[in-house]
Parts: C-alpha cells; sequence; structure tokens
C-alpha cells in the first residue's frame, strides 16, 4: 500500500513541476536562447542580417511569432576610425526568458554583470541543453565578436575578432571571438568573450570547442 502511494505522490509531483514549468513559460514567452544548428559556413553567417535571419528562423520554427529577434554580435570598424556596432546596443532593454520561462537577465545590466547564464540555463530555441565542457563534442564556443561588457573592439585593438564581420569562412585566417555558454574552460568564465577562435571556417570553429552557435534576444 505504501508504495502504492508513494508512487501516486511521485506521479503527482512530476505532473505539478510540468504543468508549473508550461505555465512559467506562457507568463514569460522567450526572449533568449542558444540556436540549435549553426548557419553551417563558420565565421560567414551572411553578415547581421544574415544572423538576425537565422536567430528568427529557428525562433517562429519552435512556436515564437511576433517578436523582432537580433544575434548578440559586434561588427568592427571598416574606417579605421570609429568604433564598430555593439552587441549589447542591438538586443533591446529585456528582461529575457528562456523557453523555458527562467529569468536570464532583467535588463543590460544585470545581463553583462550578474546573468542567470550557466549550461542548464542557456537553452537553445526547443528547451534543450547545449553540449560544454565534458560533452562530445564540446560546443561551448558561442560567436559573439564582443569584449566582456557586450561593446565591439576599438580600431586600435589589432586583429579580427568578428571574422571580417561575419563574411568570412577563411581557414586559419582571421578570428572570431567567443564566449562560453556553460561558463567554464579555460580559467575564462565569461559568456560573452572567452577566446578567440583559430580561424573563420567551420573546422577552425570546431577545433577550439564550438560548432557556429549564436546567442539570440528578442529585442522588443
Amino acid at each position: 500500500m505504501n508504495t502504492i502511494k508513494s508512487t501516486i505522490l511521485s506521479i503527482a509531483a512530476t505532473l505539478f513541476l510540468i504543468i508549473t514549468g508550461a505555465q512559467a513559460a506562457g507568463e514569460h514567452p522567450m526572449g533568449f536562447f542558444v540556436t540549435s544548428k549553426s548557419i553551417g559556413n563558420g565565421g560567414n553567417l551572411g553578415g547581421l542580417d544574415g544572423a538576425d535571419a537565422h536567430c528568427t528562423k529557428l525562433a517562429q520554427a519552435a512556436g515564437s511569432e511576433g517578436r523582432t529577434w537580433r544575434a548578440y554580435l559586434s561588427t568592427q570598424s571598416t574606417d579605421g576610425k570609429t568604433r564598430g556596432q555593439s552587441a549589447r546596443d542591438r538586443i533591446g532593454l529585456g528582461p529575457w526568458y528562456n523557453a523555458r520561462g527562467e529569468l536570464i537577465a532583467s535588463d543590460l545590466d544585470q545581463l553583462h554583470l550578474n546573468p542567470n547564464i550557466v549550461k542548464r540555463t542557456a537553452l537553445d530555441e526547443n528547451g534543450n541543453i547545449i553540449k560544454g565542457r565534458g560533452d562530445k563534442p564540446n560546443e561551448h564556443d558561442i560567436l559573439t565578436g564582443s569584449k566582456d561588457d557586450g561593446t565591439a573592439y576599438f580600431p586600435w585593438e589589432e586583429g579580427d575578432h568578428t571574422c571580417s564581420n561575419w563574411t568570412s569562412s577563411a581557414d586559419g585566417a582571421g578570428s572570431a571571438q567567443v564566449g562560453h555558454h556553460d561558463r567554464h574552460g579555460g580559467g575564462n568564465t565569461s559568456w560573452t568573450s572567452a577566446h578567440g577562435s583559430r580561424g573563420c571556417s567551420q573546422d577552425n570553429l570546431r577545433s577550439t570547442g564550438g560548432a557556429g552557435f549564436l546567442y539570440c534576444f528578442a529585442a522588443d
């Protein structure tokens, strides 16, 4: 009898978690996700427009409608004088929730100082976990082209950090600055700016622990 009672209580608890999770997601529509797949052409995303379109396509396929999606990507100056566009300036003001209705950050300050971004919460558009450090393959390198605070690199900061503003898939040439969605690896816990890739081809991105995934945010 006790076994039956325990089973009933276990089932009831599971149903409660499922229902409350669904309610949370309904109350707080998804406004943040890591892409479940890459464009597949290394650092050549078709520029910011191509990256935004990729975010939008995946979000809509997951059932998100009526939102303006932006990839969390910075660009670099092409004139050597002005600063490029910063990722943090592209994504709206928040708040942002993941696909399970969990709060990621209430505003831009929290997002860059103390966000709820770890492997458990940095989910894809379908609510699935992205592979990270310790998984095979490790895919925790997320393209950002950004500094730790989400800003673009200055012209005098040497190097290509954006694979030619997201238009290059050159093998061994250029680089893409990446963050770690699981906040682990190489002694760097930054979700925005952990290190640069070895180049801009898809194989180059894989070799440093990535797959060409993006962070996507609802900007409205």
